[in-house]
């Protein structure tokens, strides 16, 4: 079990340091594996592991942001006035989560991880579009709170539409993950924070011990371990390595994930 928390650890940070996306594309299919190789089953595991990937998320994101902030690629400004309207989002989500059953969260887990895979897998189709600048007011406001509801139900830390919208909008693509890393830190704190106190308000079967709510302690602690060591090097390679190959393959990985994720909801 631990060995393989620190692999998707570092397979997370790796991830969340290249493509500013946090890392819960690989941690939630991880945990999920790992909490039912121990015999655990029921409809909380997904809750548990959408919760806990949330809280790896805080960590592997505020390390590789970190290290891009240092590079000079974070976009503080954005990240200050974006910051209100994801937790606005993040609170939506996190509620929609709780009013949901185990199936839909594995379905909507499953098609938001198929729509992802465009982008990885056709990064060319977006460059025929964009635009002057960032969004603001209105528009600002209803893409932030969409992306940190979506990012909350997926476990993830919304780095991919970060990406998206910021080249669109002429901001170079290592500016883009680097903030991203900076939105996904925000979305995990707030995320990871819900999931732990509707955890605690429902009466939850015998699942993986050392949990407090929808998060366990213990797969925060390996994941998180084996992400501070590599979300820095992810960084560094973001900023040396061919985007559009990188893309490709973790597109057909996140294929790979949808797949599974459809097989597995009960």
């Amino acid at each position: 079990m631990i060995v393989t928390l620190v692999i998707a650890g570092a397979m997370a940070g790796l991830t969340a340091g290249l493509f500013g996306n946090g890392g819960g594309f690989v941690v939630v299919p991880a945990l999920l594996f790992v909490f039912s190789l121990l015999g655990y089953q029921g409809d909380s595991l997904i809750y548990l592991a959408v919760g806990t990937s949330l809280a790896t998320i805080v960590v592997s994101s505020f390390r590789a942001a970190i290290t891009h902030h240092k590079l000079g690629a974070v976009d503080r400004d954005m990240l200050r006035n974006w910051a209100p309207w994801l937790a606005v989002g993040v609170a939506f989500g996190v509620y929609f989560a709780s009013t949901t059953d185990a199936r839909g969260l594995y379905l909507i887990f499953a098609g938001g991880v198929a729509l992802y895979s465009c982008y990885f897998l056709f990064p060319r189709m977006f460059d025929r579009y964009s635009f002057e600048d960032l969004p603001q007011g209105l528009p600002r406001a209803s893409i932030a709170t969409c992306l940190g509801g979506f990012s909350a139900l997926l476990g993830i830390g919304g780095g991919t539409p970060t990406v998206i919208t910021m080249t669109l909008c002429g901001r170079s693509i290592v500016q883009a993950v680097g903030t991203a890393t900076g939105v996904g830190f925000i979305i995990g704190l707030v995320g990871s924070l819900g999931f732990a106190l509707i955890g605690l308000q429902q009466a939850l079967p015998a699942g993986p011990p050392g949990s407090i709510g929808f998060i366990n302690l213990p797969a925060l602690a390996a994941i998180s371990f084996a992400s501070l060591v590599t979300a820095p090097m992810g960084a560094r390679l973001a900023h040396r390595l061919d985007e559009t190959t990188l893309k490709r393959l973790f597109g057909i990985y996140l294929i790979i994930v949808s797949v599974t994720m459809f097989l597995k909801s009960p």
